[in-house]
């Protein structure tokens, strides 16, 4: 007896799947730095010349031309910035935040982005918030305020550090987003998302080159078994997940969906890593991840509005 099982269910089991394992990825980045002294240099390099060629060869492999958007003048501009700002910088804070704190929390603050994109876009176009956006921003403060303190204004509880990269991790991902936008209308994802790794990647190779292999690193079967987690599941078949599910899903289904990606995080870090995690940081991650919700439903509405 066959199951048949429908386009929506096929996208509700990709997006979760993509979700959880770039929320799992972050955790096993965090073993690499804090117990096989791998550096986030290392890693973000690594990361995106081997994701970013094998997405290329996967575009390949479908028919798409992928040098077409070289011969772009605007667009060409658009992907070194997208490349070099936007892909790099979103990599190299979130696992800057990672090795100076713990993937959960870092996680968190990058999912703060739709939060940056929203205020940007208001500021942009000086028009009044909605009461949705307005709430929105109070729970994301709440929640962040909650993750780095426990509600104590006395001491942080996570690593200054830490929390500077986040929050320029999520600062980051909102001019990733914004940046790729127009190209977006023009070009395959797979396309951009590929190129821009291997831009990022690129650039941050003139500064940080993988080879030689550090010597203070702990090249065991585990390192090797972790890079490949974090460039293959966390990286390419997370991605390509995320995209497919779109066929079946709607953006904004998928946006809220993708929360799973902090929460796999947290439940990850908790148990394999026996990372803390109070009742009030707690509160915190659910308000962090309130907000993507009231920000999707609000442009779930705005969509299916007639023009």
């Amino acid at each position: 007896m066959t199951v048949q099982v429908s386009n929506r269910a096929k996208g509700l089991m990709m997006v979760i799947t993509g979700a959880a394992l770039w929320g799992l990825s972050g955790i096993a980045a965090q073993v690499l730095f804090q117990e096989k002294q791998i550096t986030a240099q290392w890693l973000v390099v690594v990361r995106m010349m081997m994701a970013g060629s094998a997405l290329l060869l996967f575009a390949v492999c479908k028919w798409m031309t992928i040098f077409s958007i070289w011969r772009d003048g605007k667009s060409i501009v658009r992907l070194l910035l997208f490349g070099l700002i936007g892909m790099l910088g979103v990599q190299y804070t979130y696992f800057a935040s990672i090795a100076t704190g713990n993937a959960a929390i870092a996680t968190l603050l990058q999912y703060l982005a739709p939060v940056y994109v929203v205020l940007y876009d208001i500021v942009a176009k000086r028009h009044r918030p909605a009461k949705e956006v307005m709430l929105a921003v109070i729970l994301a403060l709440l929640g962040t305020f909650l993750l780095i303190t426990n509600g104590s204004t006395g001491e942080l509880k996570v690593p200054l550090a830490s929390v500077g990269w986040g929050i320029l991790s999520g600062i980051a991902l909102a001019f990733y987003t914004l940046s790729s936008a127009q190209m977006l209308k023009k070009w395959d994802s797979i396309i951009i998302v590929g190129w821009g790794m291997v831009i990022g990647g690129g650039g941050m190779c003139l500064v940080f080159p993988p080879f030689p292999l550090p010597e203070a690193v702990r090249w065991d079967e585990e390192t090797w078994l972790l890079i490949l987690f974090v460039v293959v599941f966390g990286t390419l078949f997370a991605f390509l997940l995320f995209v497919e599910s779109i066929r079946y899903l709607s953006p904004a289904e998928s946006s809220v969906l993708s929360s799973v990606e902090p929460l796999s995080s947290i439940i990850a870090s908790i148990a394999f890593l026996h990372v803390p995690f109070s009742l009030f940081q707690a509160i915190g991650a659910v308000c962090v991840i309130a907000t993507v919700f009231l920000l999707s439903s609000k442009k779930e509405k705005q969509l299916s509005q007639p023009t």
